[in-house]
C-alpha cells in the first residue's frame, strides 16, 4: 500500500493538482514565475487543440486495424504452439518472443533503417521487381508505425493467450475428438472461446498501449518531417512539456488522455462481457 501510494496516487494526484494551475510571469513576461489557481481552463484548452483531438483521433484509426491484427497473429501463433503436431515448440516460441525482449527504441531504430531509402534491403528488393513503396510517405508513415509495434507486441500477446491455453483441461479436447471433432472445431468451439478472457485482457492492454504510443513515432519523426512533435497524444504532452515549458497545459492534456483511455477500455470491457453473457 505504501507503494502504491508513493509511487501511483501521489503522481496521480499531483498531476490532477498541476492541471487546475497555470503559470503565471511579472515584469512582461520576464520577471519571476508564479501559479495561479485556473481551475478547468487547461482541460478546455485541451480540448479546443486542434492538433491534439488529430493525434488521438488517429490513434484511434491506428488501433482500429493495428489491434485486431496483432492479436489475430498472436492467437494463431498460440493454437499453432499448443498444437501437438508442432515441431520445435520452444525455439519458435523464443523466436516469437523475442522482439518483445528489445527495448522498443532499439526495436524503432532497426526498423527506421529498413524504412530508410538507400539503406533498406526491404526497399532495394522491391525495386529490384518495379515496385515503388515510401515507407515514410505521408499516407504510409503511420501503417510503419504500426508494423514496428505489431512486431514487437505480438509475441507477448501470443505467451499471455499461450499461458491460458496450457491452463485448460486436456480431457476436454480428447473428448471431442473421440466425439469425432475436427482440429478446426476444436479451435474455434472449445479453445478460442474457453480462452476468450485473456483475449480481451490483451485486447484491454493493446488499446491502452495504443494511446500511449511514443518511443515509435519519436524515432521515426527523425527520418520525416511526416511525423510532427504532436503526431500522438503522448508525444503532444511531452512536447508541450518540455518543448513549450507548459507543465500545467501538459498536466491537462495527460489527465484528459488518461480520462478517455479508461473510459474506452472500460467501455470495450463492458461491451465484451455483454456479448459473452
Amino acid at each position: 500500500m505504501v507503494i502504491f501510494l508513493v509511487f501511483q496516487l501521489i503522481p496521480v494526484g499531483y498531476a490532477i493538482w498541476q492541471s487546475l494551475q497555470a503559470t503565471t510571469r511579472s515584469g512582461l513576461g520576464i520577471g519571476a514565475a508564479g501559479s495561479r489557481f485556473a481551475g478547468l481552463e487547461n482541460y478546455a484548452q485541451a480540448l479546443q487543440d486542434q492538433e491534439f483531438i488529430a493525434g488521438v483521433l488517429r490513434m484511434l484509426v491506428f488501433g482500429v486495424v493495428q489491434v485486431p491484427v496483432m492479436l489475430f497473429f498472436a492467437l494463431v501463433l498460440a493454437l499453432l504452439f499448443d498444437s501437438s503436431f508442432a515441431m520445435f515448440k520452444k525455439f519458435f516460441q523464443f523466436a516469437a518472443f523475442l522482439p518483445y525482449a528489445l527495448p522498443g527504441i532499439v526495436a524503432s531504430i532497426l526498423w527506421s533503417f529498413l524504412y530508410l531509402p538507400g539503406v533498406s534491403p526491404i526497399i532495394a528488393a522491391l525495386q529490384a521487381i518495379n515496385v515503388k513503396v515510401d515507407f515514410l510517405g505521408p499516407d504510409v508513415v503511420l501503417w510503419s508505425i504500426a508494423n514496428i509495434v505489431t512486431w514487437q507486441w505480438t509475441g507477448y500477446n501470443m505467451l499471455i493467450i499461450f499461458s491460458a491455453l496450457q491452463a485448460l483441461p486436456h480431457d476436454i479436447f480428447e473428448a471431442a475428438r473421440i466425439d469425432g471433432a475436427s482440429g478446426w472445431a476444436v479451435n474455434t468451439k472449445i479453445k478460442i472461446p474457453l480462452v476468450l478472457p485473456a483475449i480481451i485482457l490483451t485486447a484491454v492492454f493493446s488499446i491502452i498501449g495504443t494511446l500511449q504510443l511514443f518511443s515509435e513515432p519519436t524515432i521515426v519523426r527523425t527520418l520525416t518531417n511526416n511525423v510532427t512533435f504532436k503526431y500522438t497524444p503522448n508525444m503532444a504532452a511531452y512536447n508541450i512539456a518540455f518543448g513549450a515549458n507548459n507543465p500545467n497545459y501538459a498536466a491537462a492534456v495527460a489527465v484528459t488522455l488518461a480520462i478517455f483511455t479508461f473510459i474506452l477500455s472500460f467501455g470495450f470491457m463492458k461491451l465484451t462481457n455483454r456479448k459473452e453473457k
